[in-house]
């Protein structure tokens, strides 16, 4: 389904992103990409194996990254992010990627505050398959963790064999849309690696929605449903859109 069929229906003022990209031996890079509203988008999750990959080397690293990948873990994840520095991770990831993300200037401590656009996510994966590709250890522990990452809203049923999937959500208390997105890395074995991100922050405006999910946010309870609910469908159309873009 195009993208343009994929959108065409969804309530005023949502924002989409998606982007492709091949790359790696075998012939020249390939991209796709497509954009609704907003340039920019925050996708906190999405990052979390990028800090791990670039987080100081401390004894204690592979124990806080690994459930930073595998779980999408908040807690371990601050503990690299704080751990090694916000303003050095992310110079850190421009330097390894060619992708420069700044922290806002309202909240700079916060890793879930950075935004990003489809087509860097995707450049900056395709980064770290490839350090992956070249030896580099610390990325293929990353790609694998990702591998069995347990959040992927049914996006990794879409593929066959090993693919790395990070998935994650973001529904602040005071807003009224909802944030759902996926990357997904596909390294085959000719050397060529397939990737593809969707960003999605949906309208939320039902009152008593929003309240339960409120309720749900306030006492530890689960909102990864309603977010498959409202999100989950559209990810898992965008992902096969975009890699049939890219051929």
């Amino acid at each position: 389904m195009s993208f343009d069929a994929l959108v065409r229906d969804l309530d005023s003022g949502a924002a989409v992103q998606a982007a492709g990209l091949v790359t790696g031996y075998g012939g020249p890079a390939r991209a796709a990409g497509f954009r609704l509203g907003n340039q920019r988008l925050r996708c906190a999750s999405l990052l979390k194996p990028l800090y791990a990959w670039v987080a100081d080397r401390t004894p204690e690293w592979a124990s806080a990254a690994e459930p930073a990948v595998v779980e999408s873990s908040n807690a371990d994840t601050l503990r690299l992010w704080l751990g090694t520095g916000p303003l050095v991770i992310l110079d850190r990831l421009a330097e390894r990627t060619g992708v420069r993300w700044a922290p806002p200037s309202t909240d700079p401590a916060s890793f879930g505050s950075v935004e990003v656009a489809a087509s860097e996510v995707v450049t900056a994966y395709a980064a770290l398959a490839q350090a992956g590709s070249f030896g580099d250890r610390d990325a293929q522990r990353i790609l694998q963790w990702m591998v069995a990452a347990t959040q992927t809203f049914g996006v990794r049923e879409l593929f066959p064999g090993e693919v790395a999937v990070k998935c994650g959500w973001f529904g602040g208390a005071d807003e009224s849309w909802l944030r759902t997105h996926v990357v997904t890395v596909d390294r085959r074995d000719d050397g060529r690696i397939r990737l593809a991100c969707a960003l999605t922050a949906l309208p939320y405006p039902g009152e008593a929605e929003r309240a339960a999910y409120r309720r749900a946010l306030a006492t530890g309870g689960s909102v990864e449903d309603e977010h498959d609910r409202v999100g989950g469908g559209l990810l898992r159309e965008l992902i096969p859109a975009t890699l049939a873009e890219l051929g």
